[in-house]
């Protein structure tokens, strides 16, 4: 099978969907497919054992005249187009069955990006209000109607599957493939024999500060202030911030305001290699967000036997078992947030989270999630 891979980002990147291809693809090689890549971006396109092109993210024209233009010939080519970002500029031939894998919206992203809406927008509401922003809601209807011109759409929650059902699919053409992590690579390192006093030793931490660990992208949906502004009445708590982001600048002002710059730590972008110690080293790992498809970090984090604090919102609930593998918290509540804190640093509370940190965990399996994403390409080859 001829496989037409169009995404906006790609490894070495960060975000879902570069790390997602960078792991599945080799698997669906050794399943004998022909794969080409299309992406934007710039880097090396070697060594990843099929061809690459990428555009580079100049002036927004001659960007997408560029993508448009290599992707022209790809979709004569492909048996399957397997599309990773709406909206790209994919014009050109429909003989090829396309299937889209949607992990958020990216309207209601792009609507806060560019000050449509505000900052604040809740996501869900963002999908049934009306906007006084022309941009805002064309761009829904743009959203909306690309999804349907799709013969197949993979999410990877439920939580997704109702919100695109929301913008005019079928409910048959959504398909629930669960996000999954891989298995440990070689160059990912030792974290994982490591215990908890190891990991903070080998990461220079003070042994005996409770700590929660975040890793985000640094932007106003992801909650970080919230957990900020939620150690406010809970002593002695510390919180490492993992990512870098617009919203950098702000995060460190409202802990300096809040007296809390001794406790909250900013690590900027951790790479990957170190996640995972990261993780050892903490209490738990914190993902306060107004909007999650189904998060790769709480996966990871579970894996690595650190229970979780999640917000109650998205695909959370999915992965999060309340007071089984972790807690949940309201959103957005910062005082009920400070009082699921507080109850999770309670005497024995985190060892007994830890110790069924894989109680469900068997859902989000690899090879699961190949075999059910395969079979839905193949049916359409």
């Amino acid at each position: 099978m001829k496989l037409f891979v169009a995404s906006g980002i790609f490894h070495p990147e960060p975000g879902g969907p570069a790390t997602y291809l960078r792991e599945i693809l080799p698997q669906f090689q050794q399943r004998g497919w022909d794969i080409r890549v299309l992406t934007y971006g710039s880097g090396s396109t070697e060594g990843y054992g099929y061809p690459l092109t990428r555009i580079p993210r100049q002036a927004l024209p001659l960007r997408m005249l560029g993508y448009a233009t290599a992707a022209y010939p790809m979709l004569n080519w492909a048996d399957v187009v397997y599309v990773h970002t709406l909206a790209l500029p994919l014009m050109g031939s429909r003989r090829a069955p396309r299937i889209a894998k949607v992990v958020g919206d990216e309207a209601w992203e792009r609507a806060i990006r560019k000050g449509w809406v505000t900052p604040s927008t809740d996501v869900d509401d963002f999908q049934v209000r009306q906007y006084v922003s022309q941009m805002a809601e064309m761009d829904k209807t743009k959203r909306a109607r690309e999804s349907r011109g799709m013969n197949a759409i993979i999410v990877p929650s439920h939580y997704l599957k109702r919100m695109v059902v929301g913008w005019g699919v079928a409910p048959e053409r959504v398909h629930v493939v669960y996000n999954a992590m891989p298995p440990r690579r070689a160059d990912e390192g030792e974290s994982g024999a490591l215990s908890q006093t190891e990991a903070r030793r080998a990461l220079d931490l003070a042994q005996d500060a409770p700590t929660l660990l975040t890793a985000a992208r640094l932007t106003p949906w992801k909650g970080v202030q919230h957990l900020i502004q939620a150690l406010r009445s809970i002593p002695d708590v510390r919180l490492l911030v993992a990512g870098e982001g617009d919203m950098l600048p702000e995060l460190r002002a409202l802990a300096d305001r809040l007296g809390l710059s001794e406790r909250v730590s900013f690590l900027g972008l951790v790479g990957r290699e170190q996640m995972p110690l990261y993780i050892r080293a903490a209490d738990y790992l914190a993902l306060y967000s107004g909007y999650e498809g189904l998060s790769h970090t709480l996966l990871e984090a579970l894996r690595e036997g650190t229970p979780v604090i999640a917000s109650d919102k998205g695909g959370n609930p999915e992965v999060v078992t309340h007071g089984v593998n972790g807690l949940l918290a309201p959103y957005v509540d910062v005082d009920a947030l400070a009082e699921v804190i507080r109850g999770a640093f309670a005497p024995g509370q985190r060892g007994r989270l830890a110790a069924n940190s894989q109680v469900g965990i068997e859902r989000f399996d690899f090879d699961r999630m190949v075999e059910q994403t395969a079979a839905i390409l193949e049916e359409f080859a």
